[in-house]
């Protein structure tokens, strides 16, 4: 299964199979999309979808949660339980605004939802983020099948290495030959120690190929008996030098990604360090290419493109995390879901392009009044985000919520068709609790959006709190 590009516009081509028992919902989207360059296939009932999946696997399934026989809900998870389409995004199509049902199509692995009637925009909009998401996690599983193949490589070679090293002695001059034709740094260091205590003190260099002696601007012949690993190695990070000494007294492996700056730029390092008697032998090569693909790939995967705040999937896996943290630690896990207030008003009204700047706008305001560096915020979908504060009791989630209510209202971002303001306003639904056997994150998320829902209920441009009391 794989996506191609157009190299005008850079517009994604995906197949998407559209599931829908009405006649006349298939046709809308099929022509939409069809229109768009999108390979469009159909089906009209939860069987022909699952055999049409299984058979040819689309990038990407619109999938209506009401039709008779077998529902939306029962196809996904059918989908969600085969290993050949499990990886499949799923979008839900419904004319139901209830929260349940979203909270249910979340739960059982839907990664977005439309509301009928379809506007054009934001079906293209939410299909081409998914499908983009998509390609981004068959890149990341490419990139890191590469890295098993290099790894799987690299403990061939350091193999192969340990055989060469172990006639160290006997033929320096063929050693000599293998290590200067290395495009990897080679080192082989004995151990300094203590004559009292016998603690390793610090490493004489034994052998240094050319590769390495450029680390310290010194030819490889200058090197050999010198002193100088422990004060170089500290320069790089002060952590390191306790790693060696486990190589050489507890056998243990070491394998480390590093970063320093060489020859006045920035670059990436994999060490691999073995012992060799009283000593180690370690290998160092250059990864900067691959680290920095590696580290954008994953930046891509996380944040979300309109506002550059994190993405929903994000915020499941780091709402898991904390969840799990907080119950180590038995402190307070707060969390604050947010809705710009009637904004599909000011979409209908101003436009789709000015409502995106509106929602950036909004993400960058939020994003000044968060400021714990464990502190979370994420757009949750569409015109929701969320924010998790850890360690944080009722009290702190409130003192937040205000300040983003109000700084929100302060912008003064004209919104003339709202029906609380004349500017765009948000409601807020906030939610704490300390994680127990008796809660689930899940628990959470919906006191959450059930304190929205009372926000909202209660005439929104305001805020609504619930805590969950441990039993």
């Amino acid at each position: 299964m794989t996506l191609n590009y157009l190299s005008a516009n850079h517009n994604l081509i995906g197949s998407i199979l559209i599931v829908d028992d009405q006649p006349a919902n298939l046709r809308v989207l099929a022509t939409m999309l069809k229109g768009k360059n999108y390979k469009v296939k159909k089906a009209q009932d939860g069987e022909t979808a699952l055999m049409a999946a299984q058979s040819n696997p689309p990038d990407l399934i619109l999938l209506d949660v009401l039709m008779p026989k077998m529902d939306g809900y029962e196809v996904c998870q059918k989908l969600k339980s085969n290993p050949v389409t499990e990886q499949i995004p799923v979008i839900f199509i419904s004319a139901l605004n209830d929260v349940f049902d979203k909270i249910k199509a979340f739960e059982i692995g839907a990664v977005d939802y439309i509301t009928k009637p379809f506007q054009e925009e934001e079906v293209l909009a939410r299909i081409n983020s998914q499908l983009t998401i998509q390609t981004q996690r068959k890149l990341l599983e490419k990139d890191r099948e590469l890295l098993q193949l290099k790894q799987d490589k690299l403990k061939e070679e350091i193999r192969q290495r340990k055989e060469a090293e172990a006639i160290l002695y006997q033929s320096r001059a063929l050693i000599s030959s293998i290590l200067n034709a290395s495009l990897d740094g080679i080192a082989a260091l004995q151990s300094v120690r203590n004559p009292k205590t016998g603690t390793i003190e610090d490493f004489r260099c034994i052998v240094v190929n050319p590769i390495t002696a450029q680390f310290f601007k010194l030819a490889p012949e200058d090197l050999t008996g010198k002193l100088i690993f422990k004060r170089f190695i500290n320069k790089v990070n002060p952590d390191l030098f306790g790693y060696f000494v486990d190589v050489v007294e507890k056998g243990k492996i070491l394998r480390k990604d590093i970063k320093y700056l060489h020859k006045k730029k920035k670059k990436w390092f994999h060490l691999i360090a073995v012992k060799l008697g009283d000593g180690f032998s370690i290998t160092i090569r250059d990864i900067t290419t691959r680290k920095n693909l590696e580290l954008k790939l994953n930046k891509m995967a996380t944040i979300d493109s309109l506002t550059k705040v994190y993405n929903r999937q994000s915020f499941d896996f780091h709402l898991a995390h904390e969840w799990s943290r907080c119950d180590r630690t038995q402190e307070p896990l707060s969390l604050i879901l947010c809705d710009v207030d009637y904004f599909k008003l000011y979409n209908d009204f101003y436009g789709h392009q000015a409502g995106d700047n509106c929602l950036q706008k909004v993400a960058s305001i939020m994003d000044t009044i968060v400021k714990r560096s464990s502190d979370f915020l994420a757009r949750y979908g569409g015109e929701e985000f969320a924010i998790i504060l850890p360690n944080t009791p009722p009290e702190g989630a409130l003192v937040v919520a205000n300040a983003i209510k109000e700084e929100i209202e302060n912008a003064n971002i004209p919104h003339e068709k709202s029906k609380v303001s004349q500017y765009i306003t948000m409601s807020l639904g906030i939610s704490t609790l300390i994680p127990s056997v008796n809660y689930s994150p899940d628990d959470l998320l919906k006191s959450a959006d059930n304190a929205l829902y009372q926000a909202k209920n209660n005439g929104r441009n305001n805020l609504f709190a619930n805590v969950l009391e441990s039993d």
